[in-house]
């Protein structure tokens, strides 16, 4: 038997946990399972119950509750031996404060260097950082914000892309590419902020990018996801260098949400007969 909790996957129980905490009753379908089916934005809750009674869930969300945020996955990146732009993770002012006492973020990473606060994706809370006043700016910042509860910040060199980033989206065991650019002085490439799709240019790198993330999501047990990747335009063999993961992620680039939803559901169909299982017929 085959539960959903997923509006778009149809399977043998169907069951909605929007706007709700999980309940005994949702234990209960989950522990008579063989495999559960999550929606991509379900709660933690949610997620950790069906871990502890179904040995079967879609997605694998492990990586993404174990390193939370944009400091947690630079430890993952770190702990997995995965290539990305030189980066150190602070989970508040006080620590960086204390790590950095004799020496600064400037000297360690040159001007420019990237600020990303912890939380946001989609290029969100990002800065460029060019000068010792505009990093203080954003220290004082960083330090109100924790006044409010919301804490951590990453440092990262810049890498000089040309004005381009990849995405690759992770859907089970495909994953598929594309470049968003921009103006190559514009220092992110987003389609939020009206960047272009460009599904076709350099394909070596493409290639190159989604051979990375296949071997990090085996790593990883990551099957649902979005992969920023950036390689340096004065590299004449760039590695692909991994920036960040967004669990939430924009579908134009993959044709639309119709499109992401085919995509979706076939990859659930296979990821469930790799286990030998199907969704019962009527």
């Amino acid at each position: 038997m085959i539960v959903s909790y997923h509006p778009c996957f149809v399977a043998d129980v169907n069951r909605i946990c929007a706007g709700r905490k999980p309940d005994e009753a949702d234990r209960a379908a989950m522990a008579d399972a063989d495999a559960v089916i999550l929606g991509q934005g379900c709660y933690p809750s949610l997620y950790r119950m069906a871990r502890e009674a179904c040995d079967h869930v879609f997605p694998n969300y492990d990586a993404r509750l174990a390193y939370p945020g944009k400091t947690g996955q630079i430890r993952l990146f770190s702990e997995t031996g995965t290539p990305h732009p030189a980066s150190f993770a602070f989970p508040s002012v006080a620590d960086y404060q204390r790590r950095f006492f004799h020496r600064s973020a400037g000297t360690e990473l040159g001007y420019p260097f990237v600020f990303k606060f912890d939380w946001g994706g989609e290029g969100e809370a990002v800065y460029r950082v060019d000068s010792r006043d505009a990093f203080s700016d954003l220290l004082e910042r960083a330090a109100r914000w924790e006044k409010s509860g919301q804490r951590g910040f990453v440092l990262q060199s810049f890498v000089p892309s040309g004005g381009r980033c990849l995405r690759v989206a992770t859907i089970g065991r495909r994953h598929v590419s594309y470049w968003r650019r921009m103006d190559d002085r514009a220092f992110q490439a987003s389609l939020a902020a009206g960047g272009a799709v460009d599904r076709d240019s350099d394909p070596q790198l493409q290639e190159k990018a989604r051979r990375a993330v296949d071997r990090f999501c085996r790593t990883s047990g990551i099957d649902l996801a979005g992969f920023d990747i950036l390689f340096a335009e004065d590299r004449a063999d760039p590695e692909p260098l991994f920036l960040e993961i967004n669990y939430f992620f924009g579908r134009e680039g993959l044709g639309g949400s119709d499109r992401f939803y085919l995509l979706l559901v076939s990859e659930i169909h296979r990821w469930l007969k790799d286990r030998g299982l199907v969704v019962s017929e009527g």
